[in-house]
């Protein structure tokens, strides 16, 4: 499948048209439904296949958040054979009680993993978390960067972002 056919199925299946409140608290008249990419299993498959080049040699874990990024993270684990670590927007108060489940990323190199990127906060208030954990990262990835300062927000915070997909293939498509 050609980058433009990707982008053209991801656009496709997962544009919305209306008025949005994103988690940044902006408002878009455009929306990308990432459930209906992550939800189609051939589709997800053929992202994660693009996204595992987008993994720095370096990287030791992939640590997908919650809760868009657990079914992307799964997937990019299936094609490059890193373990994956599950990370929530708070530690839960029962059970283990952790912030991130699965494999252990205390001075490991972590690669954060997202669906969508817009203003980068979840990815920066995450990346801190998992930093104050022990965790390096120097890296995130994501399907679709919208391109409206995630990019920034993260190069801040020392975390390059690696996207597959921006807003514009989405529109050239």
């Amino acid at each position: 499948m050609e980058d433009i056919d990707l982008a053209r199925r991801v656009r496709d299946v997962s544009r919305l048209s209306g008025r949005f409140v994103l988690r940044s608290g902006r408002v878009s008249e455009e929306y990308f439904d990432k459930y209906q990419f992550e939800a189609d299993p051939v589709l997800l498959d053929a992202l994660a296949q693009r996204m595992a080049a987008l993994v720095p040699d370096r990287v030791e874990v992939l640590a997908g958040l919650e809760m868009g990024g657990i079914a992307v993270v799964t997937a990019l684990g299936r094609r490059t054979g890193l373990p994956c670590a599950f990370v929530r927007k708070a530690a839960k108060s029962y059970g283990t009680a952790r912030l991130a489940e699965g494999a252990e990323i205390a001075g490991r190199r972590v690669l954060v993993v997202e669906d969508v990127v817009t203003s980068g906060g979840q990815v920066v208030a995450s990346s801190r978390q998992l930093r104050d954990l022990g965790a390096r990262i120097e890296d995130a990835v994501c399907v679709i960067d919208r391109r409206e300062g995630g990019s920034e927000a993260l190069s801040a915070e020392g975390i390059r972002l690696r996207a597959l997909l921006t807003r514009e293939d989405l529109e050239r498509a």
